[in-house]
């Protein structure tokens, strides 16, 4: 898991919530896909908000913590 490996004021530097809560929203959306297994379960709406959640810490806050850690693409 990304966030577990990277520095706590990172977080704070790219403007986006703590670690522990990216953590937190991170492990439960996690339980939430594993223990509903797809968007046709009883559950699909919990399913979905768990993705939505997983999906905006790689496109949005991945990203930008590694950018304020001077990471990035390097050809």
């Amino acid at each position: 898991m990304h966030a577990v490996r990277q520095r706590a004021d990172a977080f704070t530097a790219a403007d986006k919530l703590t670690k522990p809560a990216w953590l937190g929203i991170t492990g439960v959306s996690l339980v939430v896909l594993v223990l509903f297994q797809g968007p046709m379960s009883s559950g699909a709406l919990f399913w979905i908000a768990g993705l939505v959640a997983v999906l905006v810490y790689i496109v949005d806050v991945k990203p930008a913590v590694v950018g304020v850690q001077g990471g990035g693409q390097r050809w």
